[in-house]
């Protein structure tokens, strides 16, 4: 027994190599794992905000649907920083996040401006097909610069001013044309990459994180209204990523 004793040591201290071993490579993939998903998290998130504003609207919830379009904003403002940062850019990626727009900042923004009017049904519909060509025609070929307003921009709007004026529609109807036509226009826009930019644009989301979660609605409703109404009054003077 006893010369079997050294052995027997020296078999428990391999395997608890192995096992250290077997948890390192663990460790390794899962932190490569959600190194290459954060941003994809983070655009799933982003969908779980549209589908479930889709919801809400359907179910007559409208605050609610208003407020999840715009936690879907600041969502969609991160998860490219994210996958930049994390040099996570993938294919996948581009395609996810391609349809939780669509979703949050198409259909979920166009059921905002639905009622029984005929009209304002056909609205709906020309607003879902605006983002749909607006994400279609995305790339505008100049490098830091989009074709057509984003579309993250108009719902932001659209929701900000029907959750301050009460679902008022005489007002979304005079708001949702003229975003619909800066969607599907030519002018170009700079890419607003808020979180890779100057510490200011880096206070503004921090702001904006602030007043979706802890501000009551009036003024959160206000500080979006305000920081979308500037990307499309002032966009290369305050916006541009090269500022």
């Amino acid at each position: 027994m006893n010369a079997l004793t050294p052995f027997t040591c020296s078999s428990g201290l391999f395997q608890c190599k192995n096992k250290l071993l077997v948890s390192d490579r663990a460790g390794l993939h899962f932190k490569e794992f959600a190194r290459k998903n954060a941003a994809n998290a983070l655009s799933v998130a982003n969908l779980v905000m549209g589908l479930t504003s889709i919801l809400s609207s359907l179910n007559g919830h409208h605050h609610a649907a208003c407020w999840l379009v715009l936690i879907g904003y600041m969502l969609d403002l991160a998860d490219g920083a994210v996958a930049r940062q994390l040099d996570a850019c993938s294919a996948l990626g581009a395609k996810l996040d391609d349809f939780a727009d669509f979703t949050t900042f198409g259909i979920a923004t166009s059921l905002l401006l639905r009622t029984p009017d005929l009209l304002d049904n056909l609205l709906c519909m020309c607003y879902v097909l605006s983002v749909f060509a607006r994400l279609c025609f995305f790339s505008s070929g100049i490098p830091f610069m989009y074709r057509g307003l984003p579309c993250i921009y108009p719902s932001a709007i659209v929701a900000s001013a029907s959750l301050l004026s009460g679902g008022n529609m005489a007002l979304l109807r005079v708001i949702a044309v003229p975003m619909i036509l800066f969607m599907i226009s030519q002018t170009f826009y700079p890419h607003d990459r808020v979180l890779e930019s100057q510490a200011w644009k880096k206070a503004v989301y921090a702001g904006g994180v602030v007043m979706v979660f802890c501000s009551s609605f009036p003024p959160a409703c206000v500080y979006y209204l305000l920081w979308s109404v500037s990307y499309i009054l002032f966009p290369t003077s305050l916006w541009s990523s090269k500022v």
